[in-house]
């Protein structure tokens, strides 16, 4: 039986008419005629729909010698010893948009997450020279920083709830759909060279952003025009960081589907404790800034334990993923 055939039996069996398969795939009527007529062939994403439509594989349509009755798209593969989730080309478009559409507020997060000690440590630096009393500049300054966090716990928490019906494609094994991953390809390949250059953007951003601050203690600068700089210093890196983690996470999600580098089966139980170790590495330093201040009073020069944390997270993550590397 030959597609056409199929075609025309599929459609009768699900009772359409030729006009609402037609509807149904974005095509016109003649188009689907030609097909049942043998007088032209369907794209292979026309094809992939139909098999998501009939609920039949891709080869029952395009094998000649595959008749009777089709074997049903259930989106399972069974194995021995366990069943294999299989990731459909719908479920694949809608994660990437998904997260396409959240990425957004997540690097936001981020960002309100390193501005947070901005307003502080410049209100600090205010009070130095007595344009405003001491508790005053704390008082704002702290209640910026939390309500910053407290935004970005928001906007987490938002990302999670909405994403985490994807969680399978990061911690379980799964296949996809025949054609899921040239689409996912042909994606990646149209936003590749602009992501590229926005991350070579932020990366310019990182390289410069020390220079205000470099030049302001040079020159000899007032205390509080180099705590200033420390602000504008913050908010260029909280600038980059908004990118990396933009573009990161687009890019991650089609990293996921293909299956690449640290999204390879047995790179997810490193990831496990990695993240981890991140999120308890967190806690422990804003414990100890908030000790720092509250206890000892020291928020004038209390922000110093952001920008050496970050070093020090960047050589831990860096020790423990070729830990995690070598190990598999």
């Amino acid at each position: 039986m030959i597609l056409a055939d199929k075609i025309i039996n599929e459609r009768k069996r699900c009772g359409w008419s030729q006009e609402e398969l037609a509807e149904k795939l974005s095509v016109s009527r003649q188009s689907v005629s030609k097909w049942e007529g043998a007088q032209a062939v369907p794209d292979l994403q026309k094809i992939l729909k139909m098999a998501e439509l009939f609920n039949v594989t891709t080869d029952y349509l395009l094998r000649d010698e595959i008749e009777g009755t089709p074997v049903e798209n259930t989106g399972y593969t069974e194995d021995k010893d366990y069943d294999i989730r299989k990731v459909s080309m719908e479920e694949a478009n809608e994660f990437l948009d998904t997260v396409k559409a959240l990425a957004p507020k997540l690097a936001l997060g981020v960002l309100l997450c390193v501005v947070s000690p901005v307003l502080l440590i410049v209100l600090a630096g205010i009070s130095e020279s007595g344009y405003i009393p001491e508790n005053v500049a704390v008082a704002i300054g702290l209640g910026a920083l939390f309500g910053c966090i407290a935004v970005a716990v928001f906007l987490f928490v938002g990302y999670g709830i909405k994403t985490e019906k994807y969680e399978y494609l990061t911690k379980e094994d799964f296949e996809t759909a025949y054609g899921v991953d040239g689409m996912v390809k042909d994606r990646k390949s149209k936003t590749e060279e602009f992501y590229n250059k926005l991350i070579v953007a932020a990366v310019l951003l990182c390289v410069v952003c020390p220079v205000p601050l470099v030049i302001m203690a040079v020159i000899g600068a007032s205390s509080m025009m180099i705590i200033s700089m420390v602000g504008l210093l913050l908010v260029m890196v909280a600038l980059a960081t908004y990118i990396f983690v933009l573009i990161g996470s687009i890019t991650d999600s089609y990293k996921i589907l293909l299956k690449e580098k640290e999204f390879s089966k047995e790179h997810k139980k490193g990831d496990k404790i990695v993240g981890a170790v991140a999120g308890t590495y967190w806690l422990v330093v804003t414990a100890i800034f908030l000790y720092m201040g509250f206890v000892h009073d020291n928020w004038k020069s209390n922000w110093v334990i952001w920008p050496i944390a970050g070093l020090i997270f960047a050589a831990i993550m860096t020790m423990l993923n070729a830990i995690v590397k070598k190990d598999e």
